[in-house]
């Protein structure tokens, strides 16, 4: 086994051990973000585990920011400790990337960006949501363009549709300062912020309705932040 490989072995099961001793996994969620992380290391190597790392650490972070505040809104945020069904929602279609890119060599490049694209969208609809309630002026349902209220699922703000678009750019920028500077920042970064608005909209849709929750949400944002890469990067 490569020595680079060994490293990445060790320092992920003292990182799993981390996050689960300070309560930001579940012991479930401890296990299931060590396997994530294994099945991105094999597709995408170092740059896939640095954008996993960079969503964990804003999600983390935007979570914990003002959270009382936010433990008074009538959305159900992100809970400091993350279980098993949050990990897989916003980091399995990035572990399937890396399946993918390493079953298939030839075409590892566009399921790199597509994990780095589903990553995009994770990241920016976490920040978004935790960050643009905190600092967000003016709340509108994304379908109606109404006002509305702050919170609510489907309610969005500018600043917090800005920042998710920062979140965005970071993972986009992940991956280009890997794989070098092309239009795949673009893509990863259009694809993370149409995840996030789709992310929105079945908020203001079905989950506000009860008929999904919000870890499907999550896992559709995913999964249409990567097919809206793949779409791209074929034109």
């Amino acid at each position: 086994m490569p020595l680079n490989t060994i490293v990445f072995l060790i320092i992920l099961i003292i990182a799993v051990v981390v996050v689960y001793k300070t309560k930001k996994l579940t012991a479930n969620g401890a296990i299931a973000g060590g396997l994530t992380a294994i099945l991105i290391y094999i597709g995408a190597g170092m740059a896939g585990i640095t954008e996993l790392a960079a969503f964990f650490i804003l999600a983390t972070l935007a979570t914990a920011h003002k959270k009382q505040l936010k433990s008074n809104l009538p959305n159900e945020y992100h809970q400091q400790k993350r279980n098993l069904w949050q990990v897989v929602a916003n980091g399995g279609i990035a572990a399937v990337c890396g399946v993918f890119a390493f079953l298939f060599p030839s075409n590892a490049k566009v399921f790199q960006m597509m994990m780095a694209g589903s990553l995009a969208s994770a990241t920016a609809d976490t920040l978004s949501s935790e960050l643009g309630s905190v600092y967000g002026k003016r709340f509108y349902n994304i379908l109606t363009s109404k006002p509305d209220e702050r919170g609510k699922d489907g309610v969005i703000s500018l600043e917090g549709t800005l920042i998710g678009v920062v979140g965005s750019a970071v993972i986009a920028l992940i991956y280009v300062a890997y794989f070098g500077f092309s239009n795949a920042f673009y893509l990863i970064t259009v694809a993370g912020v149409s995840g996030n608005f789709i992310d929105s909209i079945l908020g203001a849709t079905l989950e506000r309705r009860g008929s999904i929750g919000n870890n499907t949400v999550n896992a559709i944002n995913t999964f249409a932040a990567a097919i809206i890469v793949w779409l791209l990067y074929q034109l």
